[in-house]
């Protein structure tokens, strides 16, 4: 899932920075741990690579994260801290690049405006996507100087990925006092959230009105934490963009139990080298790069689902997001999600599907006594119409699903509104080789962030429409209702009437969002089915 970010940051020329003129407070503020140094530019503050929790390395890997040590001088926070250790690809590219990776990663950065009202600003907080094994809070795509000048405080953040994050095993569950492993990720996540409630206000933030939004991968974890008690109170708002939660999905693309978690845990160690009750210590005596490159069998999420992910422990995840959802058991709060019109074109590449009977057995081995009604709403029988298939079944009955799913739910089931999107917005040219073609997953995000005019062609309606969805975040962010000066109103989800914003060429308010396939996700998730 970090490809569509890849592709899309590799021809941003995207500007750093931070700041303007603000109170002396501003300066050298003080945050837990001790004073710190920013940068002012151009009327916003920018605090980049502030420690949130203590390195997680040594002994400390596989542990929740622990308190910051204190430091003398005034720290100097003028650049990005390293990203945390993922395999190089397209990670590699340009401004999409990750820069340096270590263990020692667990930090955040932060765009304030340089001149504000007397009360304190709404705060957004980034978590990025990357399939949960790649990505870094620190991208130039992530840069938060325009969301900040629309009148937020921005932070984006960095949690341990991979089998760093996620790693689950009997060993590690032993050492744990809850007897549960493979959530160091989100235990992140939260700690950095927990850090804001406790330092935001330094600078210019307000505790009270935190809204965490993501992509991706940072979108479901976004949907994991709101089914989380711990998590509860953290955050009072919530935007997830192109999330996806399939319970088996995709076989086990989320929802994982920790006896499954710990049996990948056992395959990695084997993989290593080492088994029985000494491979714990084995294992944190290896180096992040040999803990990458050990991979289980069946290591292809389209087919076999995300080897690393949350795990359902039944502590910090009781119960799976589905389960919460369908039962209305998550956290009371407003919430903005959607998703984009082309999203699974990005994956045709990384699917090996050539002919219609490859294609008819993909469908059964995912949907079982389903994939006859999968296929009638998907046919396929030529090379170009597979591929076409395979993109509107990700596309629909994964992303575009899971948003009218959650959205149905928190409508039905909570006092909270609900704001449902779709992005369909094609930018005139992608000026690389291979781009996927039409609103693929990921392309919102330059939009998102305020870099649509960097996308090849400063078109008009680019530009146009990133102000406007920045816009509306950023008053979601403010009072939990996307009500844009100027803006097409947009109304909140109703099950009856399932209105929902299209956002692309033109700003409109629409109904029905894929009926046929929602409804048939609905028929496979209650059957048990991906």
């Amino acid at each position: 899932m970090a490809v569509g970010v890849m592709i899309v940051a590799s021809v941003l020329a995207v500007g750093l920075g931070g700041c303007g003129d603000r109170s002396a407070t501003m300066e050298r503020p003080a945050v837990e741990g001790g004073l710190i140094q920013g940068v002012k530019t151009d009327g916003v503050w920018s605090f980049l690579g502030i420690p949130y929790a203590a390195p997680p390395v040594g002994e400390l890997r596989w542990k929740p994260p622990q308190p910051v040590e204190p430091w003398k001088d005034v720290r100097s926070c003028k650049d990005y801290a390293p990203s945390c250790p993922q395999l190089v690809g397209m990670t590699a590219v340009g401004p999409l690049s990750v820069g340096d990776m270590s263990e020692n990663c667990l930090y955040l950065n932060i765009w304030s405006p340089a001149e504000r009202p007397s009360d304190a600003l709404p705060v957004m907080v980034w978590l990025h996507g990357g399939s949960f094994v790649s990505g870094s809070g620190s991208l130039p795509l992530y840069s938060g100087n325009q969301l900040a000048r629309k009148g937020a405080v921005v932070v984006t953040v960095n949690y341990r990925l991979g089998p760093l994050g996620f790693l689950a095993h009997p060993g590690l569950s032993e050492e744990s006092a809850e007897g549960v492993s493979g959530n160091y990720g989100l235990l992140d996540q939260i700690a950095a959230l927990e850090w804001v409630q406790r330092n935001i206000a330094s600078l210019g933030g307000d505790p009270h009105r935190v809204t965490v939004f993501g992509e991706s991968a940072g979108a479901m974890s976004i949907l994991h934490l709101m089914v989380s008690p711990r998590a509860e109170g953290l955050f009072q708002r919530a935007i997830a963009q192109s999330a996806v939660l399939l319970e088996e999905g995709f076989n086990h693309m989320t929802g994982r139990g920790l006896e499954a978690a710990e049996q990948i845990g056992l395959e990695i160690a084997a993989e290593l080298g080492t088994v029985g009750h000494e491979a714990v210590n084995v294992l944190r005596a290896k180096t992040p790069e040999q803990l990458l490159a050990a991979r289980p069998a069946g290591d292809d999420f389209l087919n076999d689902g995300l080897i690393y992910a949350p795990v359902v422990d039944g502590s910090l995840l009781p119960e799976s997001p589905s389960a919460a959802f369908s039962a209305g058991r998550q956290h009371d709060i407003p919430l903005l999600l959607g998703s984009n019109a082309d999203e699974g074109n990005l994956f045709l590449s990384m699917m090996d599907i050539g002919d219609a009977g490859d294609y008819a057995g993909w469908v059964g081995a995912l949907f079982g006594p389903l994939a006859p009604d999968v296929l009638a709403l998907y046919p396929a029988a030529t090379e170009s119409e597979v591929s076409a298939a395979c993109s509107r079944i990700l596309t629909e009955l994964g992303f575009a699903a899971t948003a009218r799913f959650v959205a149905e739910s928190m409508s039905a089931h909570k006092q909270s509104p609900v704001y449902l999107y779709e992005f369909t917005r094609v930018p005139l040219t992608i000026p690389i080789p291979s781009a996927p073609q039409g609103a693929f997953h990921g392309i919102e995000l330059p939009y998102v962030f305020g870099q649509a005019a960097v996308l090849g062609v400063a078109d008009p309606v680019d530009v146009q429409l990133s102000e406007r969805i920045m816009d509306y975040w950023v008053a979601f962010a403010t009072t939990g209702s996307p009500e844009a000066a100027g803006g097409v109103t947009w109304p909140a989800y109703e099950v009856a009437e399932g209105r929902y914003l299209e956002l692309g060429d033109a700003i409109s308010v629409k109904s029905g969002l894929y009926d046929d396939a929602c409804g048939l996700a609905h028929r496979i998730r209650e059957a048990g089915l991906p």
